[in-house]
């Protein structure tokens, strides 16, 4: 059900997930309309930078000498992606962290598995504005991490993405069911909310309300 939601933009952080080269030019792990993902990920941050919100960048670098059991690995020992020396782990230009912005490099999907979330706690963050790839790993296991740490999360839809539109979509509708505390909206309501206005967002209420299967699920995702 859609409400009305205004957010404290001083108690308010942008996080921008996993913003990667990998994802627009390595064949294999390519997202589905990534330069449009790249675009709302920008105008939020522009946004952000303009009323004083505070910036989060993440970035998932993977070191294997760190024996993590099951990682995939390539013949010659790398991480199967992220690898540590691939230089396709930078962060795309158009969204890099400016001076002064946080950047917190990460070794698992959950951006919240190390020191991130005290930190954040402790500058007196209560909302988290949440952007990135991929939606149905690292987006989903940030967003959950968040949210057992007491962090309201506002979900932007279309400034998330993943390998296709279906998995982005139902990746999608699975937080909404389920992400108490907190909001689904698309950029531009995301931008309004930075802003410091109020928004008609998406929040749940009771338990799992959005029951999709394989026709309804793109007109679910479109009506959050």
């Amino acid at each position: 059900m859609k409400r009305p939601l205004r957010i404290p933009r001083d108690r308010t952080a942008l996080l921008s997930i996993d913003m990667q080269e990998e994802h627009r030019r390595d064949p294999r792990y390519l997202v589905d309309s990534f330069d449009r993902v790249l675009a709302n990920v920008g105008l939020m941050q522009q946004a952000a930078r303009r009323n004083g919100v505070m910036l989060q960048h993440c970035a998932y670098i993977v070191d294997t000498a760190a024996k993590r059991p099951f990682h995939p690995v390539m013949a010659d020992g790398r991480s199967a992606f992220s690898d540590k020396d691939d230089p396709l782990t930078a962060i795309c230009s158009e969204v890099a962290p400016r001076d002064g912005e946080a950047l917190a490099i990460k070794a698992e999907a959950g951006a919240f598995g190390g020191a991130l979330g005290g930190q954040l706690k402790a500058q007196g963050i209560e909302w988290l504005v949440v952007a990135g790839v991929w939606t149905e790993a690292c987006v989903d296991a940030t967003v959950r991490q968040a949210v057992d740490l007491g962090f309201r999360v506002l979900l932007v839809k279309d400034a998330c993405g993943s390998g296709t539109r279906a998995m982005h979509q139902t990746a999608i509708l699975n937080l909404a069911n389920r992400l108490y505390g907190g909001a689904v909206t698309d950029t531009a309501g995301a931008c309004r909310l930075i802003a410091g206005e109020a928004v008609d967002a998406w929040m749940t209420e009771g338990a799992v309300p959005l029951r999709y299967d394989f026709d309804n699920a793109a007109a679910l995702y479109e009506a959050l």
